[in-house]
């Protein structure tokens, strides 16, 4: 959550007796006027915002956006969390291993090399189905498939509880 809050936009949600901390947009000049793609990301700024990396004049920037004019700042946006597919995830996954290696041969702590946000990967796979039509088709498929990618199942099942 935001270090600073320069809009005051840091509120309380209640929604019956559960309270939930949110980031109020209207606390902002401009807001009415955004598209709701800036919305998301005028919400995103307030949250983030820590004085540093996002100021109060980004913020301001982004309430004062004319869709007419050339863009002029350069505005940050922090995800919450990144959703990948295997394809993509699988190499991240990769380079945070071989971050981790090159950090520890320089002798420092390899778990300090951890994602900055929160990532959740879809694993979308297809299944060759080389035998059918015999009773134990399904096994010999399954012992197949785990012969051609139980390496690539062992490494993803490894970054599932190596990162925080």
């Amino acid at each position: 959550m935001s270090a600073v809050n320069s809009f005051g936009a840091k509120s309380t949600l209640t929604v019956g007796s559960k309270d939930y901390g949110i980031f109020r947009i209207d606390t902002v000049d401009g807001y009415k006027k955004l598209p709701f793609s800036l919305k998301v990301l005028l919400e995103n700024l307030l949250r983030t915002e820590d004085g540093a990396n996002i100021t109060a004049d980004h913020i301001r920037a982004l309430g004062g956006w004319d869709p007419t004019a050339e863009p002029n700042t350069e505005i940050q946006f922090t995800p919450a969390r990144v959703i990948m597919q295997d394809f993509t995830g699988v190499p991240c996954i990769v380079d945070l291993a071989t971050m981790r290696e090159a950090v520890s041969s320089l002798g420092g702590d390899p778990n300090k090399i951890n994602p900055l946000a929160p990532a959740e990967m879809v694993i979308d796979h297809s299944v060759i189905a080389d035998l059918f039509g015999q009773p134990d088709a399904l096994e010999r498929n399954t012992d197949i498939e785990y012969e051609r990618n139980g390496e690539r199942y062992q490494f993803l099942r490894w970054g599932q509880t190596a990162f925080d």
